[in-house]
């Protein structure tokens, strides 16, 4: 038997083996954005387990462009060589692609991590002066943004193609710009965050120019055979926000751009968001995108079961599935699917032994 999640598939000149695809998850524990040891392991077990893409978390292309002080960065030297280091190891040990979302939290920067006090970090404990569209915050405990001027537009796109000249150093395969959750590029896009009446903001087209504008300068400074794709919301799931009928208007104008792929979550803008959240909640949305844009995508959201996910591809709602917490509780997941579904996952040697097809072999 073979399945559709075990399918390959091509995003551009990249072949992923198959069609499970390791979503960006923040772990906050970078230093000054350098990747550690954590990030060596937590990566390296998805590379064992076989996915068909693995994605490093959300990267701020530069400092003031991260979630929290402990996220990961693009912006230094010393950043990207302790990325070339994971990403070699992931390699070594493993036959995923891998691939790196490339971002700038905007207004929704310099927040303590999770685990901490909660709150926005401010400079005395290494936080900093946050960014915006438009002065208008998150909420309450986020600190007031500074709306970004000419010069200041200027400087995060050259960041975002800066970062993706450093991608292309440390050998990724795919990068994925981050336009969802409530972040910078997702800050144009919606007018509940962006209060702006120069060419950057107003209509839909004004609100789309600054995400359009970074994308195509990436496009151009990203080898032609490498994928290129974007994280969008597809909805604020509030009421006068950005909806499912603008993200398909931008994601045609990106596919005319050369986009490759595009990943369909939802929410994360404003805190007055009325989610209606359960398995596979969002993937109508890719769904949809796909049917009005002919792009690739992938379905995020609650997807858990090996039986859920090939069926969100065998009815054609989307092209691959991202898991993230499923992950993280399974990291095995892949394996695990593969049985389920009468299918082959990708094994390290010394971990054969490990499944049934091996058991009744000597050790």
């Amino acid at each position: 038997m073979t399945s559709k999640l075990f399918s390959a598939i091509a995003l551009r000149g990249v072949e992923l083996s198959n069609r499970i695809v390791v979503s960006p998850m923040c772990q906050y524990s970078a230093t000054d954005g350098t990747m550690s040891d954590w990030h060596i392991m937590h990566l390296g077990q998805f590379a064992a387990a076989g996915a068909g893409l693995i994605f490093v978390e959300a990267t701020g292309v530069e400092a003031a462009g991260r979630i929290s002080p402990g996220c990961a960065g693009l912006y230094s030297d010393e950043n990207e060589a302790a990325m070339a280091r994971v990403v070699a190891f992931c390699r070594q040990h493993g036959t995923s692609k891998i691939g790196i979302q490339l971002g700038h939290a905007g207004r929704k920067a310099s927040m303590s991590v999770p685990w901490g006090k909660g709150g926005a970090v401010p400079p005395q404990e290494g936080g900093w002066q946050t960014f915006a569209p438009s002065a208008v915050a998150f909420a309450s405990t986020y600190t007031m943004p500074t709306a970004l001027d000419t010069e200041g537009l200027a400087r995060v796109k050259a960041a975002f193609v800066q970062a993706t000249q450093r991608a292309h150093r440390v050998g990724y395969d795919v990068i994925e710009i981050h336009a969802a959750h409530g972040y910078l590029l997702h800050q144009f896009l919606s007018p509940l965050s962006n209060q702006r009446n120069d060419a950057y903001g107003g209509d839909l087209a004004g609100r789309m120019k600054f995400p359009l504008e970074v994308f195509a300068a990436m496009r151009a400074a990203w080898p032609v055979d490498k994928a290129l794709g974007i994280r969008v919301s597809a909805t604020d799931w509030v009421a006068g926000g950005w909806d499912l009928e603008q993200t398909t208007s931008f994601a045609n104008e990106l596919k005319s751009r050369g986009c490759d792929f595009i990943d369909v979550s939802s929410g994360g803008l404003s805190s007055d968001q009325k989610m209606e959240v359960g398995p596979g909640y969002q993937t109508r949305f890719a769904a949809e995108v796909k049917r009005a844009t002919g792009l690739a995508t992938m379905a995020v959201g609650m997807i858990t079961d090996p039986h859920q996910a090939e069926h969100i591809l065998m009815s054609g709602q989307a092209d691959m599935v991202a898991l993230a917490r499923a992950l993280l509780y399974d990291p095995r997941w892949p394996w695990h699917a593969a049985e389920a579904l009468g299918d082959r996952a990708s094994f390290p040697p010394q971990y054969q032994r490990s499944h049934s097809r091996f058991l009744a072999k000597p050790n």
